[in-house]
């Protein structure tokens, strides 16, 4: 659920602050006042491609915000793209986002104030708001966006699916690559027997590169670490006024002193714990310092040997462990290609076995979709005829078991149809004239959708003694929540119709929170918060803002959309009955 937008030097606003709340949120203003700029804004922070057309003249960058709550059902899925990316959760369950706009077309993506990138907010977005615009939702409404609506609203679970697609497509690729053409495979051979050759050659082990860094190292500067080493032997133990010669002799002042004053037992202890302390180190340097033995020859070794192990790294990996799994790679295809037949043998039978778990887990989805097909038509029928329009709909589903139809989501495709005059035939959904007809199927869509996901998840009520629990799912009902926004959505209908839209959009806010701009007053009179945007000229520059609308303010706002510039009492009283018969 979107909580608070900020908007920065963006177009003709130089600073804005926007709290939106749960519900209906309706944003309203006067044509040109720029009721869309939120819209576009938030279009950004989930990852429309940016121009630096929005920066306010004047200023080097805009900067759009957005803080998200994300607990519950969203949050799952959210938490995984975050861990995937490299970044960190929030503690309090909310999501910030922002992004800098800068000339040029440059700019940077923050997600929780951690540098990311617009790729970060294309995977973010469809867990927190959908955006639909006129005719703008049917611009993507290709084959998968098409499926993905009726999954949603069957509830298709796609990971067998999608998992035995993947064994499937695996297995197919390894028996491709085993029946490439005979000089290709000839060619590889050779290269295979060579990459083998000369990596055993350098019998490598894991890790031997940086222990021999260490031993150059040492080798190389060996004169003066044995000399650090023995100088620090000196110091610490050997030498005149050495460190533990100096604490012996303390040791026996004190001593002496504790005779006349115990208390300064533990301090004596204390300097027994030092000496003893300086000396075990004074003996490990000595012992490391008679270890080192310069030898020229040694590291000569040892250098060429490194040396022999970068080239490794360089053609075959940037790690050792990485050369050493590339042998045990060109082993594994040389061993398949001396055994291609026999391999190729076990290979289909691997694959058609794939093939039977995928046709199996395929049929079923499709079995699923057929039938919430059915019910999702009689379901958005009936919304579309709530919405001022005797139109008949339906769902084409077209199932192939062809290999060539074989996907990770299944075998089917979807084509919505409808007739929005009766008598009409039937055309795709996409295909529909009307500004207006658009506005209100995508409505009727999005509501049965979002109607019959909220149905499978419902929970079951709970007795009255358990108060603790009920709170408990409301907070996670409101968690759950999305963000669907609305931009002008009501362009083209009016009267009946438009009311029509308003009980839609509330009925649907009751489980979403929605945003919608509209010029509409009998859908503005449905919210449940009421926003209007105003543009002004100060000091010679344009500057659009928002505020938050209620009470008689509201009203007035209402009696302006249904009388224009020039209020009457009529308006006002109109737009009052409005307000009170609506929210």
């Amino acid at each position: 659920m979107l909580i608070e937008m900020r908007l920065e030097n963006y177009a003709v606003i130089d600073h804005l602050v926007v709290e939106f709340g749960q519900g209906l949120n309706l944003l309203t203003g006067e044509t040109g006042a720029g009721k869309s700029i939120l819209v576009d804004a938030l279009a950004l922070l989930l990852g429309d491609k940016a121009s630096s057309d929005v920066i306010r003249t004047g200023t080097e960058r805009a900067v759009v915000s957005a803080v998200f709550e994300v607990e519950g059902a969203a949050e799952k899925p959210l938490v995984g793209i975050l861990e995937a990316n490299g970044l960190d959760e929030s503690d309090d369950g909310t999501l910030i986002l922002r992004r800098e706009i800068a000339a040029g077309g440059k700019g940077r993506v923050f997600v929780n104030n951690q540098p990311a990138t617009v790729a970060v907010l294309r995977l973010l977005a469809p867990h927190l708001a959908t955006i639909h615009a006129q005719n703008e939702s049917l611009l993507s409404f290709d084959g998968p966006a098409r499926l993905e609506l009726l999954d949603a609203f069957a509830g298709s679970q796609l990971v067998s699916v999608e998992t035995t697609y993947a064994a499937w497509k695996e297995i197919r690729t390894r028996i491709e690559e085993l029946e490439r053409g005979e000089q290709d495979r000839l060619r590889l051979v050779d290269l295979w027997i060579f990459q083998k050759r000369e990596i055993e050659d350098g019998r490598l082990q894991s890790g031997e590169d940086e222990r021999l860094e260490g031993e150059k190292r040492v080798l190389a500067n060996a004169e003066k670490i044995y000399n650090a080493a023995m100088n620090a032997f000196d110091l610490l133990y050997e030498g005149n006024g050495s460190t533990a010669s100096s604490l012996r002799a303390a040791q026996k002042q004190v001593e002496e002193l504790v005779r006349y004053e115990p208390k300064f037992q533990e301090a004596l202890a204390a300097l027994e714990t030092a000496r003893i302390s300086v000396e075990d180190v004074g003996a490990s340097v000595r012992d490391y310092a008679g270890g080192i033995h310069a030898s020229p020859e040694h590291l000569a070794q040892v250098e060429d040997r490194l040396a022999l192990l970068d080239r490794l790294k360089r053609k075959y990996g940037p790690t050792l462990d990485e050369v050493i799994q590339l042998k045990a790679d060109v082993s594994r295809k040389f061993s398949e290609v001396e055994n291609k037949d026999e391999i190729l043998r076990g290979l289909r039978a691997e694959l058609a076995k794939a093939a039977g778990e995928y046709l199996r887990a395929a049929r079923l989805l499709s079995k699923k979709r057929a039938e919430a097909a059915r019910r999702l038509e009689k379901l958005v029928e009936a919304e579309i005829n709530d919405l001022a329009m005797k139109s008949a709909f339906r769902i084409e589903m077209t199932s192939s078991e062809e290999e060539g139809n074989w996907t990770g989501s299944g075998i089917d495709q979807v084509v919505y149809m409808i007739s929005t005059n009766p008598g009409e035939p039937l055309r795709q959904l996409e295909h529909i004239a009307s500004g207006g007809e658009l506005s209100r199927v995508m409505l009727a869509l999005k509501a049965s959708v979002e109607a019959g996901a909220r149905e499978k998840v419902k929970p079951p009520t709970p007795s009255p003694r358990s108060g603790q629990a009920l709170s408990q799912k409301a907070r996670q009902g409101r968690g759950t929540q999305r963000t669907l926004v609305f931009d002008e959505i009501d362009t083209g209908i009016g009267g009946r119709a438009a009311e029509a839209v308003g009980k839609k959009l509330k009925s649907l806010a009751r489980s979403n929170q929605v945003l919608c701009v509209t010029h509409l007053p009998q859908i503005a009179t449905f919210g449940d918060h009421h926003y209007v945007i105003e543009k002004k000229e100060s000091g010679g520059r344009t500057r659009t803002s928002i505020r938050a609308v209620t009470g008689e303010e509201r009203t007035e706002e209402v009696a302006r959309m249904l009388s224009g510039a020039k209020l009457t009492e009529t308006s006002r009283k109109h737009a009052e009955q409005m307000i009170k018969a609506n929210g």
